[in-house]
């Protein structure tokens, strides 16, 4: 009872919390009111281009730079290991007061080297990233009749082997009347209403507004460099400036400088704070994504027909015909056992390399976990792209955590395969704690370097290098040694029957095993490639992915998948005799990560056919190896202890000596 009426209190207060509609808003998430005449100021971020896959710095190029200096802003764990590197602009605007020709600066003249990396930033499309209010600055264009949306802007244009760098910038910002939340009207009356309207009373009374929408025009008009010999930053340029997005004049030349401009208008708009990031957010091809768990839930449904054959037809006949017989009768079908029952003193020997098995399965539950968890929480809205990073840093976060599950995992496997042995427990939650982050250290270290010559803010400071190792063998390899403690206390999973000394010789096979194996890494695959291109084309092309509601149902419908062609083709494999199911049932799930990277591969070579140079290919086939790895570990898990569980019930269900 007293469960009951703690369960009701959370329910209630939750329900408070949600009823209080537009006045609630996440952590980190709160609107911001400027009065007019406030400043504004726009950052900058890394400029990206999907051709390289390589941030670099904004002021690597030769553009304007605050009169106060470049200043970094704070950044997360996750910006940083994106790649993302915010910074202070000279772009300054004043709330609800449009400006029109105003003049920022005349760079110096083009070094030789400048020249030459303005043209490769241009040939290699490098988009120049604003930020306001933490908005990212957004361009719409047209192709074709149909109307495109983009984050940011190019650094310029090559029009026929001349190179024209966009100068002139024509923002508009979209702003909403602040509406203030009456907080005594949902904390109740009297006491409280008195406090809250004796509170910044004043500040009440002031109109101001919130930013809720930041769009940009680049233009390329010819400046004359004679006029703004004189002119300070922010003061009025001399001519009109003519913003034609159509036409492009200021052709970059060396020992020429480049004079820099910009516009803003404000226009007040319906859009409502917390609606702000829809624009964004809107990802076509919702029917696809519905079409795709369709697809996943006809192979679910298939399998689970087979799986239902397997236990119905086959398991259960098999079972309750054994039951029904007398003892005399049950002697004589032992000596006349076929398929499975055959296999009864092997199908639980050791398997080869049992240590390396116990760690790749404790450090799928991990991954499994931090991917649930993670996704779970994003659906959620906890990971908004408007806290830049923090999808990143919960990853790291709940891995680090779920270390725990990793070691109790891998050391209670391990205590199982040896027959309750406790002895090395300590080496196998060990290893578990680096294994994977191993591999993952040694993948990324290698881009990394790439990086590092490349000069690209994608590469990880090596400050970041110290933290990410401290956080490593600091919180991740204690708590999976902790975890390992608890699996060495847990009791072992005991045998439902014995395994004989000699091995069964396995009988020769029409085909090979391995072969059945890769194959059932179809099914999985089948599942999820839909989804796959969305998520390729976010992390690839610069889209935003925020579709995590339709991510997660996808996520536990290829946990089904992999657990029902695991558990089928245990089966087939015991019904020929061969009793090596341990591995086997492993990389049944598990090879769906060999038609991930082969889907990579085709889609570096239809879909990225702009990626320029072997560095760019190279960081490409990095990351998907690394990503490959890691959904290999994960679905190979689910099917081990799917295939664990049903070889355990299925020999616990009838005695055979």
């Amino acid at each position: 009872m007293e469960f009951l009426g703690g369960f009701r209190i959370w329910v209630l207060t939750l329900c408070l919390i949600f009823q209080s509609g537009y006045g609630f808003y996440l952590p980190g998430s709160y609107p911001l009111k400027h009065v007019v005449g406030d400043d504004l100021s726009v950052k900058v971020n890394s400029i990206t281009s999907i051709d390289t896959e390589m941030p670099f710095s904004y002021y690597s190029l030769p553009f304007c730079k605050p009169q106060g200096g470049v200043k970094d802003s704070a950044e997360n764990l996750g910006e940083l290991l994106m790649g993302d590197r915010i910074e202070n602009s000279p772009y300054l605007f004043k709330m609800y007061k449009n400006q029109t020709d105003v003049f920022l600066c005349q760079t110096d003249p083009l070094t030789d080297d400048q020249f030459k990396t303005l043209k490769e930033r241009i040939d290699e499309m490098y988009q120049v990233n604003l930020i306001l209010d933490n908005l990212p600055a957004i361009r719409y264009t047209k192709k074709e009749g149909y109307p495109l949306r983009w984050t940011g802007y190019p650094v310029g244009i090559n029009v026929k082997g001349s190179y024209y760098v966009f100068n002139h910038l024509k923002f508009k910002v979209l702003v909403h009347k602040y509406e203030e939340t009456n907080v005594a009207s949902v904390m109740g009356t009297g006491d409280a209403a008195g406090v809250m309207s004796s509170i910044g009373k004043q500040e009440l009374d002031v109109p101001g507004y919130m930013v809720v929408g930041f769009e940009v025009v680049p233009c390329s008009p010819l400046h004359k460099v004679d006029l703004v010999k004189n002119l300070k930053m922010y003061e009025k340029y001399p001519n009109p400036v003519q913003c034609d997005p159509t036409s492009v004049s200021m052709q970059i030349n060396k020992g020429q400088p480049i004079v820099f401009t910009y516009e803003v208008t404000f226009e007040e708009s319906d859009i409502k704070w917390p609606s702000r990031w829809d624009a964004y957010l809107k990802m076509e091809g919702s029917k696809v994504h519905w079409f795709s768990i369709l697809n996943s839930l006809m192979v679910i449904t298939f399998l689970a027909g087979i799986v239902l054959v397997i236990f119905l037809r086959t398991v259960r006949r098999d079972l309750t015909r054994y039951e029904e017989l007398d003892k005399e009768a049950q002697a004589q079908m032992n000596e006349e056992l076929s398929g499975w029952k055959l296999v009864v003193g092997d199908v639980f020997r050791a398997p080869a390399n049992p240590a390396l098995l116990c760690i790749m399965v404790g450090d799928g539950v991990q991954l499994l976990g931090m991917g649930i968890v993670t996704i779970l929480f994003a659906a959620l809205g906890f990971m908004s792209p408007a806290s830049r990073g923090t999808l990143i840093t919960g990853m790291l976060f709940f891995y680090m955590i779920l270390g725990v599950a990793a070691g109790y995992v891998a050391v209670r496997l391990w205590r199982t395969i040896c027959c309750g042995d406790h002895r090395g427990w300590v080496s196998v939650s060990w290893k578990a704690a680096c294994f994977f982050p191993g591999i993952a250290f040694l993948i990324l270290t290698t881009l990394n370097f790439l990086l590092w010559g490349s000069g690209s803010t994608g590469a990880i400071p090596f400050l970041l290098f110290v933290i990410l190792l401290l956080l490593w063998f600091c919180i991740s390899v204690p708590l999976t040694l902790v975890g390992g403690y608890f699996g060495a206390k847990a009791p072992h999973i005991e045998y439902p029957v014995r395994t004989n000394q000699i091995p069964r010789e396995i009988p020769p096979q029409k085909y090979p095993s391995w072969l059945l194996v890769l194959g059932a890494g179809t099914l999985p695959f089948g599942t999820l490639f839909i989804e796959l291109f969305f998520i390729m084309s976010s992390l690839w092309m610069g889209r935003v992915y925020y579709v995590f509601g339709f991510l997660f149902i996808v996520l536990v419908l290829l946990v089904v998948v992999c657990a029902e062609v695991s558990l089928v083709l245990t089966y087939m494999h015991l019904c020929v005799e061969d009793w090596k199911w341990w591995w086997k049932s492993f990389f049944a799930s598990g090879s769906v990560a060999l038609y991930i990277f082969l889907y990579s591969i085709n889609y570096l070579i239809f879909d990225l056919k702009s990626l320029s140079g072997p560095v760019s290919a190279t960081l490409y086939l990095g990351y998907s190896l690394f990503m490959v790895l890691a959904i290999m570990f994960t679905t190979g898990t689910v099917g081990f202890l799917s295939s664990f569980w049903f070889v355990h019930y299925l020999f616990s269900s009838v005695k055979l000596d």
